[in-house]
């Protein structure tokens, strides 16, 4: 895999926290705890594109009552073999 570097700056207080994170363990270098956020904005974004994706087909085309009850009917069935 191809990669490229990028200057970014931070201030000395994020900066400190995320050595903290290294120096704890949580991640094992600047780079990799960087990497991990900017992984984690993408897929939050990516997410959040599917979830309005979701949201405007039902607007569109929303359940009908049986389905709606047989959703809620899952749903609790779900809920219900929790082992919580």
């Amino acid at each position: 895999m191809h990669t490229r570097q990028i200057p970014v700056r931070l201030s000395e207080t994020l900066l400190a926290d995320l050595d903290a994170l290294v120096a704890g363990g949580v991640y094992r270098s600047r780079a990799a705890a960087i990497r991990a956020g900017i992984v984690a904005i993408v897929n939050g974004e990516r997410q959040r594109r599917v979830d309005r994706q979701i949201i405007n087909g039902y607007t569109r085309h929303p359940p009908t009552p049986a389905e709606a009850q047989a959703a809620l009917a899952s749903m609790r069935d779900a809920i219900a073999q929790e082992p919580w």
